[in-house]
């Protein structure tokens, strides 16, 4: 059984743990919990880990978040992966600060990495965990406010919920889709 675990995020020392990023950081600390590590792949950093029988092709997409799809495109198709077994880890506007939200499908909802998958890809029927960044931000400021950094009083929930995530990834391949979201889609890490 083989997943594909897809980080978005933007490749740059400015990006690294801002909310955008949030994505390569629960992928990362995925990979630090099965002692994994990144190499330079094709069109994206890569990794693979083996868990309870299953086999985890991570990966971080090495070019800008608008054109994410094509290394999930790729790497779906060079490790013969169905879309069922796609799991993608993004900032969500739309999902408060102390939530994570898994679903099965669902539209891009304006995110620009999403709308490259979908576009590459051809579905928007993959699932996603939509980390959720809070939309604290002055009307016109949405730009500034994904590519910040976390607030001092945010870091606690955002620590928590990147464990969270990495273990919801898990529950994921282990148990399904469904049990991932009933355990991890009403819980509050406030």
């Amino acid at each position: 059984m083989k997943y594909l675990i897809v980080g978005l995020g933007n490749v740059g020392d400015q990006y690294a743990h801002t909310r955008h990023n949030i994505g390569f950081d629960v992928v990362a600390t995925f990979l630090q919990k099965h002692q994994g590590q990144f190499s330079v792949g094709r069109l994206a950093y890569h990794a693979e880990v083996r868990w309870k029988g299953k086999v985890f092709i991570c990966i971080c997409p090495t070019a800008f978040m608008n054109l994410s799809g094509k290394a999930v495109k790729y790497w779906m198709e060079k490790e013969n992966i169905e879309r069922s077994h796609l799991l993608v880890i993004v900032d969500d506007l739309a999902t408060p600060l102390d939530k994570i939200r898994i679903k099965p499908g669902g539209s891009d909802a304006g995110h620009n990495g999403l709308r490259s998958i979908q576009e590459s890809i051809g579905s928007t029927d993959y699932p996603k965990l939509r980390f959720g960044i809070g939309s604290d931000f002055p009307k016109g400021k949405q730009a500034d406010f994904v590519l910040s950094k976390w607030r001092k009083e945010e870091e606690p929930i955002v620590e928590k919920k990147i464990l969270a995530a990495a273990t919801a990834i898990e529950v994921f391949a282990s148990e399904g889709i469904g049990i991932a979201m009933n355990q991890y889609n009403n819980l509050s890490f406030a």
